[in-house]
């Protein structure tokens, strides 16, 4: 019996596969052992891009410490592009990549504030030759004339302030920043306003932001915008009750040149979970979340020039996020936009 039971175990070990090695990556170098698809898919930029981000803001985030070793600038650059990129709990991204939550925290607004001083490409167009580009490339779209840039804004979810938490309720009923932007017509943004409280109408974001007194004077091209801002000479909204077949079609061609905004908006949160209402709120104090959001939409630049493939698991569809945003009004128009947005309804007649 004993032989049997011998022979029946031999012959068990000899199926057996012979186990895997063990693979023990360099924690020094967290940049081995996946490939480009792989970091982009977890932290949305692949390694050349991460890379160059240290660099710009490595002195900004090292830590000088004669103790103990401190956490290699890599480490904390992944560690808030992760958090960007899935808004988890904080605790989920210090287990993986071996930190305390409160340590994750501190890298947070270290690695944010140095991305933020430190990266500028949030640019609106103001040489001659980048606005009649801008114009073409509009144009091409719908044949709408003129465009500059698409107007739109979105409300991106917080946590509630201590100070003046009233403010911070959107008409949605949560607390939240109301952030305006302008793209172009490769979901570039130009422009961005990120410092208003949730219950800031969009009109008054963009009539007190600097972008409103530059177009004004400047006289070089007119934004599209939704029924929720105002007709102005440089602002072109849709006609409310289009009553001719030339109204009908300013308003087709009109919308067709808009939706590149809704499509930034939803690209951005849909890359960057931690802005999208699914991944939470952001848990920072209003000044901090405003930080966030232009990191947030620097990195998205910076992906769109350098055409860093867009692999986030599912992206926010274009008509939840216009349900979310427009509130249409009828706000009162200026003469010079009445008589601007006729000129235009006329050309498609």
């Amino acid at each position: 019996m004993a032989a049997a039971m011998h022979i029946i175990l031999q012959r068990r070990n000899e199926q057996r596969k012979p186990p895997r090695p063990r693979v023990f990556r360099d924690r020094c170098n967290p940049l081995d052992g996946l490939t480009d698809v792989e970091f982009i898919a977890r932290y949305r930029l692949p390694k050349e891009s991460i890379i160059d981000l240290l660099e710009m803001v490595r002195n900004d985030i090292r830590r000088p410490t004669s103790r103990s070793n401190a956490i290699p600038e890599i480490t904390q650059m992944l560690i808030f592009l992760r958090y960007l990129a899935t808004g988890d709990f904080q605790s989920e991204c210090a287990d993986l990549h071996g930190v305390s939550q409160p340590t994750v925290s501190r890298i947070i607004s270290t690695v944010v504030s140095a991305l933020d001083a430190r990266l500028k490409n949030i640019i609106f167009p103001s040489t001659n030759e980048d606005i009649i580009c801008m114009k073409t490339k509009f144009f091409s779209l719908a044949k709408f004339p003129g465009v500059i840039g698409a107007l739109d804004g979105t409300l991106i979810p917080i946590l509630a302030p201590k100070e003046d938490e009233y403010a911070f309720v959107c008409r949605k009923g949560y607390h939240a920043l109301n952030v305006q932007g302008v793209v172009d017509t490769s979901l570039r943004f130009t422009n961005l306003v990120c410092k208003w409280p949730g219950s800031v109408h969009a009109s008054f974001i963009f009539n007190e932001c600097k972008l409103h007194d530059v177009l004004r004077e400047g006289n070089i091209g007119w934004l599209v915008g939704d029924s929720g801002y105002p007709l102005k000479k440089f602002l072109m909204t849709p006609k409310l009750n289009p009553k001719t077949e030339a109204e009908e079609r300013y308003n087709r061609a009109h919308a067709q040149t808009r939706v590149v905004d809704e499509r930034a908006f939803g690209v951005l949160k849909s890359r960057f979970r931690c802005l999208h209402k699914t991944g939470g709120c952001l848990p920072f104090s209003p000044e901090k979340c405003v930080r966030v959001i232009s990191v947030a939409v620097k990195l998205h630049n910076l992906c769109i020039s350098r055409k860093i493939p867009y692999t986030a698991p599912e992206c926010i569809s274009t008509t939840e996020h216009e349900e979310e945003n427009i509130v249409v009004q009828d706000i009162q128009a200026d003469r010079g936009g009445s008589l601007q947005r006729q000129r235009l309804i006329q050309l498609f007649a």
